[in-house]
């Protein structure tokens, strides 16, 4: 499956509806000088976007995998979402989180009631822990994003985007997995297909363009960045098939670009945002347009950073 309908974005609003918030569209277009909208995912239930797919999928299982449970891999937001969407199902979770996980996103895990394994520092390390686990124990896997239920619930952020902003020109995404990416570039595309979509990536772990560029999805040696929610090593096959039709362009941002915007998305929108939640909006304030036919709108996508952290790129400033 590489096409991720219109009906299949409704199924997925209808099964989410009552779960999650409907995120604002913030304008900071005075502040930012230019045409820009916000869509503030780190509003969302968890605090990222996440929790919309996750839901989607907890909300479509079988009462055999309900009674199994459920388990999952990720650095930190996903792993929030899926024990989050879980608890409200009354479903044990388990999820597979790196040693470098932020601790305020282990935290955020556990609060939710998910018991917490630890296993390398790469998605691939945790992603075979997982998939052992899933194996030894009898669990559903709920993966981070390359799933037509998790993209689909990914996508109602670009549904209600088109909705709130019909005249957008260009909507930035942040890409990790290239879930959210796959799901907003539906949901925009099938509304408008003249509004483009652009990925963007830290430039230390840009392996959806790079998989774009050379047309099949590559696994990186390694991945760096301060946005530790966009660091996997590999695209998903159906996300990177979905990226491939329906996305314009993909873009890459610096480390410091990104803590730079972590700043001014404090001071001028009020808005606390983790680091991997303000890569997109750094991409739409540093391009270079033409007259906009319409406004652009970055997708802040989560805002799980510790206030330590955020007091000290804000200090960086």
């Amino acid at each position: 499956m590489s096409v991720i309908s219109t009906a299949d974005i409704e199924a997925a609003a209808a099964r989410v509806r009552t779960a999650v918030v409907r995120t604002p569209l913030l304008d900071v277009s005075r502040q930012a000088g230019r045409p820009l909208l916000l869509k503030c995912e780190n509003l969302q239930v968890t605090g990222s976007f996440k929790y919309r797919g996750a839901t989607s999928m907890i909300a479509a299982l079988d009462p055999e995998q309900v009674r199994a449970g459920v388990i999952t891999y990720s650095s930190g937001n996903h792993a929030q979402a899926v024990a989050c969407a879980a608890r409200t199902r009354g479903i044990p979770a388990v999820v597979v989180m790196p040693h470098s996980a932020p601790a305020v996103k282990v935290a955020g895990a556990r609060s939710y009631g998910a018991e917490v394994l630890f296993e390398g520092t790469t998605s691939t390390e945790r992603r075979a822990r997982a998939e052992h686990e899933a194996a030894r124990r009898g669990l559903t896997m709920i993966p981070p994003f390359d799933h037509p239920a998790i993209i689909a619930g990914q996508a109602t952020v670009g549904r209600e985007i088109m909705e709130d902003a019909p005249d957008a020109a260009r909507v930035y995404v942040p890409v990790g997995g290239g879930g959210l990416l796959a799901g907003v570039a539906s949901a925009v595309k099938q509304a408008r297909g003249a509004t483009r979509v652009v990925g963007v990536e830290p430039v230390g772990a840009a392996c959806m363009g790079s998989s774009l560029a050379a047309g099949r999805p590559l696994t990186l040696e390694a991945t760096a960045s301060v946005a530790d929610g966009l660091l996997p090593v590999r695209p998903g096959d159906l996300t990177f098939a979905v990226a491939r039709t329906r996305v314009d362009e993909m873009v890459t941002v610096e480390d410091a670009a990104i803590e730079q915007t972590v700043a001014w998305l404090c001071g001028h929108a009020k808005l606390a945002v983790e680091p991997s939640g303000a890569a997109a909006c750094a991409a739409a304030l540093a391009a270079d347009h033409d007259p906009p036919a319409g406004p652009a709108v970055a997708v802040i996508s989560g805002g799980n950073v510790a206030l330590p952290a955020l007091a000290a790129m804000i200090a960086g400033r």
